[in-house]
């Protein structure tokens, strides 16, 4: 393994709950009523993938673009002062690095939330390569974002590779383009689900991948 990437949102920081607050109060707006458990378990996905879950595919082809834009500025305005970091990412990418591998993200993010997030995390400097929403046509649990982390690890394959996340749709999408995964319970959904969507090692959060790091994945060794 030379590689290693990281979705951002529930892996490296406390936001799923926000995300959800955000759509639930974005969908109000436009006069959809919906369940914050019920999107919270969507969360993962882009708007692309996540919008049709709750609307028509009418709905989504006449409004999609104008909620998304809404949530999108609504997460900025009333939600992103409030996220958090987890414990020790930094100094797991760290401990990452010393290992000889390089740190990749890919998040169904905005690509300046992405930019937002690294300044947050104190990681910037630990980073070879990010990918967003921007960089793909569809998202998790499509392989696109993936993809393109891919495209950017340039003389790296697949094989070289694992992915770091907290949703089975980062498992999905990982798998689809040819990438295992190491889940992590952080960002609330249960061991189970990641267990079936083929994560083959799952971590309560990035401390306990520090914590057991030798005997881990991403143990090079």
């Amino acid at each position: 393994m030379r590689a290693v990437i990281f979705d951002i949102d529930g892996t490296l920081l406390d936001s799923v709950d926000l995300h959800a607050k955000a759509w639930v109060e974005a969908f109000r707006h436009f006069g959809v009523e919906t369940e914050e458990a019920e999107v919270r378990r969507q969360i993962g996905k882009g708007g692309d993938q996540l919008m049709p879950v709750f609307l028509s595919d009418e709905q989504v082809a006449k409004q999609g673009d104008e909620i998304s834009s809404y949530r999108s500025d609504l997460f900025k305005r009333d939600y992103l002062d409030k996220v958090r970091p987890f414990p020790a990412v930094r100094p797991l990418f760290e401990r990452i690095r010393r290992e000889g591998l390089t740190i990749a993200l890919a998040s169904s993010g905005k690509k300046d939330e992405v930019e937002h997030y690294q300044k947050l995390l104190g990681i910037g400097d630990l980073v070879d390569v990010a990918t967003s929403s921007d960089d793909a046509d569809r998202s998790k649990p499509h392989p696109d974002i993936f993809q393109a982390a891919i495209g950017k690890l340039e003389g790296l394959s697949a094989s070289d590779m694992i992915v770091i996340g907290d949703t089975p749709y980062d498992a999905e999408a990982a798998q689809k383009a040819g990438l295992a995964t190491v889940g992590v319970l952080c960002g609330g959904f249960p061991e189970s689900d990641l267990s079936q969507a083929g994560c083959i090692a799952i971590y309560r959060d990035p401390q306990d991948i520090l914590d057991g790091f030798e005997s881990s994945p991403l143990r090079k060794g």
